[in-house]
């Protein structure tokens, strides 16, 4: 029996610390690990073989500044983690495994007014068919992540916003998808897990403090401080959309006046260029269409992309990131948005925040949230269960649901 301070639990202790600092990279340099865990280079190269052995890590050699070196990542073999990301008009799921490798993927429509449970069973039965087109172990699912477009209330879990998706409202899609599966389930904002997803894999990598801006029939903020998704007390902290940039401005479905939303969503932004380009246009076909060189198109995203700006040039002010990430459909406009976002910036933010500032579109597109939903999984996995169940190469979670 391990007692506290012990030489055993002070190993296990250290087990832990390894495979916690892979399983969030994905893989890293036996240096790089010494580094991110404070251990010694021979603590790290003795643990990693230990870890190898039984069958939990694998090496593989690979260089880093110039020099011979080995990379360590979590066993393709020790499980899977699911991502299933719910949008506004989609429903996206990925099967992952612990090497952060992404198996499978797939996407279909989902019907923005369908009800919670139509929504609950169809991601139950493409995770089914994703798993089994993987030809995985469904005992081997550690846990799965879950994005919504609306704010999650931290202590109950409960989805806020009604606005998105009609219907959901007062629902616990933690606990519901929980029951359906029989692995623990993790639910968070589509905006945080887009941050997350860029930070992991896409163009927030090797950056502690950043802003991903989503702009879709919402807009939000995922935002990380210091290396940590930062949600506030309530879960509603990133919520962008509701700046006031005019208090006489149209009415936002909060209920105020004026909100950046209601200069940028595609809800108030497409009505305007429908005069002369029909009322079946998209946000992506507006981005398609200014990329081409249609004048309206330019101007509105312009336009959209000075508004978000002044969002930006708030949180320049008030966290002092170094880095915004545009993700959404928007992001596709490149430099027409990108530009006036930039410029406007560098008229109302703290020059000393905004020389620090860069400003960069997604590089994952529409897959950020899902991923993000990945890294979640693996981010909340715990890892004493992970050693436990090294010595079989299973891992000792709860029973899923299906077969």
């Amino acid at each position: 029996m391990e007692t506290p301070g012990s030489q055993s639990s002070l190993h296990r202790a250290n087990l832990e610390r390894v495979v916690r600092a892979v399983r969030l990279a994905g893989s890293l340099t036996q240096a790089e690990i010494a580094r991110t865990t404070g251990l010694s280079a021979a603590t790290v190269s003795n643990i990693v073989r230990e870890l190898k052995d039984g069958g939990t890590v694998e090496v593989t050699p690979t260089s880093a500044g110039g020099r011979r070196a080995r990379s360590v990542s979590l066993s393709g073999d020790a499980g899977i983690v699911i991502g299933v990301d719910f949008g506004h008009t989609h429903l996206r799921v990925a099967v992952g495994n612990l090497a952060h490798q992404v198996l499978a993927e797939e996407s279909e429509p989902l019907d923005v007014d369908a009800s919670a449970t139509e929504g609950f069973d169809r991601a139950e039965e493409l995770v089914k068919r994703l798993i089994e087109v993987t030809g995985v172990d469904p005992a081997k699912l550690a846990g799965v992540g879950l994005g919504v477009p609306g704010p999650i209330d931290v202590e109950s879990g409960t989805l806020g916003s009604t606005a998105i998706l009609p219907g959901w409202g007062g629902t616990r899609p933690a606990e519901e998808l929980r029951g359906r599966l029989g692995v623990p389930v993790h639910v968070d904002n589509d905006a945080n897990l887009g941050a997350l997803g860029e930070l992991v894999w896409g163009s927030g990598r090797g950056v502690r403090d950043l802003a991903y801006i989503k702009v879709a029939s919402g807009v939000g903020a995922g935002l990380v401080i210091a290396g940590k998704i930062y949600r506030g007390p309530g879960g509603t902290a990133g919520e962008i959309g509701h700046i006031t940039l005019d208090e006489a401005g149209p009415v936002c479905r909060c209920g105020n006046r004026g909100c950046l939303e209601t200069f940028t969503a595609a809800r108030y932004v497409l009505p305007l260029l429908q005069p002369s380009h029909g009322t079946e246009l998209t946000m992506e076909g507006v981005v398609r269409l200014a990329r081409n060189g249609d004048p309206g198109c330019r101007r509105v995203i312009a336009d959209v992309g000075r508004h978000i700006g002044s969002g930006v040039a708030n949180l320049c002010n008030l966290l002092n990131p170094s880095r915004v990430v545009l993700g959404g459909d928007l992001a596709e406009a490149g430099e027409l948005v990108l530009g006036p976002i930039r410029e406007s910036v560098g008229r109302y933010a703290i020059p000393s925040a905004a020389r620090q500032l860069s400003v960069l579109p997604g590089a994952l597109g529409g897959r950020a949230e899902v991923l993000g939903a990945l890294a979640l999984a693996l981010s909340e996995m715990g890892d004493s269960t992970l050693l436990d169940g090294s010595a079989t190469g299973t891992l000792p979670t709860a029973t899923p649901a299906f077969t």
